[in-house]
């Protein structure tokens, strides 16, 4: 990739002030600021999931899906800085930049919980033609993850979605009297029979790594999956093989 002129975009918060091309945004209130194609080829944006479900745990020998999530996001972004690529957020809060000081600024973003039991991907601001990583543990609504791909292709952006569960997500270890409660506290279900409940929760799950893969088939994204139980290493190292293709 040269350094030809892509595309003007609108300036974005965290964009600095040299960046604003003067010219094209004196032709209305707007600023915009000029993207090249080597940035935009070597442009990561990231979204992690701070979403209350993520901090669900079955054990406490093991990590919290937040903690995992974000760990993998942070050291993603590293290696890909090291590399030499633009890492950001999706959304307008953190457009992609290069450097140690962007690693600092991802952990700070990354270290606020949202408060609803499910935050939906953000799709705000993606770069055209650029690649993204999504990491969740996609158990929320899946309208919200169609609408978040669907607008990703429309702009020609290719990523990977990262599946994070707890090992007890997949077996489902509740019989008897069982209380069911949202980490966000709202939604809570008590019975006396969770164990004749285990068949319908693991159809549906099924049905949802389906409709996922089927979602990154028909868009172009690669779909992985990552138990906090394992080996973070060996997902971070899958989730670097996918952005650079070596993955299918």
């Amino acid at each position: 990739m040269g350094d030809d002129f892509w595309q003007y975009r609108p300036a974005q918060i965290g964009d600095s002030r040299r960046m604003i091309d003067h010219r094209r945004s004196a032709r209305g209130d707007q600023q915009f600021v000029r993207e090249r194609e080597w940035q935009i080829a070597q442009s990561v944006m990231l979204w992690v999931d701070q979403g209350a479900s993520m901090r669900f745990t079955s054990d406490k020998a093991l990590p919290s899906k937040a903690d995992r999530a974000r760990l993998l996001g942070l050291a993603t972004a590293i290696l890909l800085v090291r590399g030499g690529e633009r890492v950001g957020l999706t959304g307008t809060t953190l457009p992609p930049r290069r450097g140690n000081a962007q690693i600092i600024r991802l952990a700070q973003a990354w270290s606020e919980d949202s408060e609803v039991d499910y935050a939906p991907p953000e799709h705000r601001a993606m770069i055209p033609h650029a690649r993204a990583v999504f990491i969740s543990d996609f158990l929320g609504p899946m309208d919200e993850v169609e609408l978040a791909l669907t607008k990703a292709a429309d702009r020609g952006v290719r990523g990977v979605l990262l599946q994070v569960l707890d090992p007890g997500e997949e077996t489902f270890p509740f019989a008897g009297r069982t209380i069911f409660e949202s980490v966000g506290g709202t939604v809570r279900h008590e019975t006396l029979k969770a164990g004749e409940l285990r068949d319908r929760y693991l159809d549906r799950l099924a049905a949802r790594k389906d409709a996922l893969t089927h979602l990154c088939r028909a868009t172009g994204w690669q779909l992985g999956l990552h138990h906090t139980g394992d080996s973070a290493q060996s997902a971070l190292l899958w989730l670097y093989r996918a952005l650079d293709g070596g993955v299918q």
